[in-house]
């Protein structure tokens, strides 16, 4: 009698729930042929020219046993600066009833926040009235593009195989250097004698999932890389960062079809450029033929993928459980402070009457709007959609924010996967600061610079780990 219990745990283990992997792909160019404004400086930046093509890579899969269908999802990632607010709306109303059966609840975006691409919101910016492609007429063309996309790739799934695996590619770069004084400075001088360090922990990993069709033809690869592509962010041109020559040299070995998305990982505090060493890192590029900061990165990339793959190519699955679940979660805001509302006060009012300091406006208003919503009692919950799912052993799980590490490393620690996504910007993008990067201040941590605070974040990690841990539950 004392193996009943034992037989019946055999019997509800998740592990019997697989079903056929059915799999599809397609990308998209989300390039605009006009002028456009860029987004993700302070400063007004016009493209007239992309230096690359810019894509959006959709990943349709779903479950199958037999004529009973399973679950689903479909996962975008686009080259842009994130997720701003309607565009996921907007996608999923162009998609509409294309897709018989699908709920769009299940359709994800995610940004790789390159600094390089088009603005995609009306008033952020004081953009030329004429001479450009508007940031609404570009949000709604892409729109219908990546529409056309993921029909695209929901129609063509089929069985397939996949595989997951990890290996370790130097790329994330902890962005904030500390002093004496106790205060951080994103991108602040370490040769100076008041440097104490740099603040926090960096993620070397770098997680990949390989997808085949039946005749076992490589047909798209999803890669988890924690640091946002901004080597060039500075730049003024549409430019699609490292994940251009990822793209390239991927596609010169595997096929010039293959669909590679770009998931970034929690890297609100991440950079691929260096803080210090420059000089060694110069020296050793020219001694290899002169090869691009860029090209160096993808070369990193692409050297860690082909390492997993190997051993990725030993443990190939055709069937495999997959569970999606998405739920809306509430996050506290953080409180604005009366020191922090009477300083956004000033310098909004600084900037008020000079077009050309629109960001910088708008970026200090928000402040003393939240802290009046705040004061009045008017503030709810920051709602934030969380997607987890669930594909073989591997979770994966998604956030709106520039995610400090330290609350993607607790996921991924915490998480019952043996091996775990985190994607951050699959919404509008705000820093979620640590609470060490608090006490430090500076931009990507002062009050201006995020809607959710520490506590939020830690919130957001338990909603996280929570989920996942239902996705292995008997």
């Amino acid at each position: 009698m004392r193996l009943l219990p034992l037989l019946a745990l055999i019997v509800l283990s998740p592990t019997l729930h697989a079903a056929q992997l059915h799999i599809g792909a397609s990308t998209i160019d989300i390039t605009p042929d006009q002028p456009v404004g860029l987004d993700g400086q302070r400063t007004v930046r016009i493209s007239q020219k992309p230096k690359t093509h810019i894509l959006a890579t959709a990943l349709a899969l779903e479950s199958r046993d037999g004529d009973k269908q399973g679950d689903q999802a479909i996962l975008v990632s686009f080259d842009l600066v994130a997720i701003r607010q309607g565009i996921l709306a907007k996608v999923r109303e162009k998609v509409g009833n294309r897709l018989p059966g699908f709920d769009l609840k299940k359709l994800v975006l995610s940004a790789t926040h390159t600094h390089t691409a088009p603005v995609t919101v009306e008033g952020k910016y004081a953009l030329p009235a004429t001479g450009i492609m508007q940031p609404g007429v570009y949000a709604d063309w892409m729109a219908a593009q990546v529409a056309d996309g993921i029909v695209q790739a929901w129609k063509q799934r089929q069985p397939g195989k996949v595989a997951w695996g990890q290996s370790q590619a130097v790329i994330a770069q902890n962005r904030r250097p500390f002093y004496a004084d106790g205060t951080a400075v994103m991108y602040g001088k370490t040769d100076s004698p008041n440097f104490r360090g740099i603040e926090g922990y960096e993620d070397h990993n770098l997680d990949v999932l390989y997808f085949w069709d039946a005749a076992d033809k490589l047909i798209a690869t999803a890669i988890n890389v924690p640091c946002p592509s901004q080597e060039v962010g500075s730049g003024t041109s549409i430019h699609a960062d490292f994940w251009d020559p990822v793209r390239a040299r991927l596609r010169e070995k595997h096929g010039q079809d293959l669909h590679i998305l770009a998931w970034t990982g929690a890297a609100g505090d991440f950079t691929s450029r260096l803080a210090y060493g420059s000089a060694a890192d110069e020296r050793m590029r020219k001694l290899r033929g002169g090869i691009s900061r860029l090209d160096e990165m993808a070369r990193r990339i692409v050297n860690a993928w082909e390492e997993a793959l190997e051993g990725a190519r030993n443990d190939i699955r055709t069937e495999v459980p997959l569970q999606h679940r998405v739920e809306d979660i509430d996050l506290p805001y953080r409180k604005v402070t009366i020191l922090e509302k009477a300083a956004a006060v000033t310098e909004a009012a600084r900037f008020k009457d000079d077009p050309a300091q629109q960001w910088n406006h708008g970026w200090n208003q928000r402040v003393v709007d939240r802290f009046e919503a705040q004061q009045a009692g008017t503030q709810k919950p920051y709602v934030m959609e969380l997607h987890t799912l669930r594909l073989g052993d591997i979770a994966i799980a998604t956030n709106e924010f520039e995610l400090y590490t330290d609350y993607g490393i607790q996921m991924k620690a915490r998480s019952p996967a043996i091996q775990t996504f985190v994607i951050q910007l699959a919404g509008p993008g705000t820093y979620l600061p640590s609470e060490r990067a608090m006490k430090h201040g500076g931009y990507g941590a002062v009050i201006q610079s995020s809607q959710v605070g520490p506590d939020g974040g830690q919130v957001l990690v338990e909603k996280t780990v929570g989920a996942l841990k239902a996705l292995w539950e008997p």
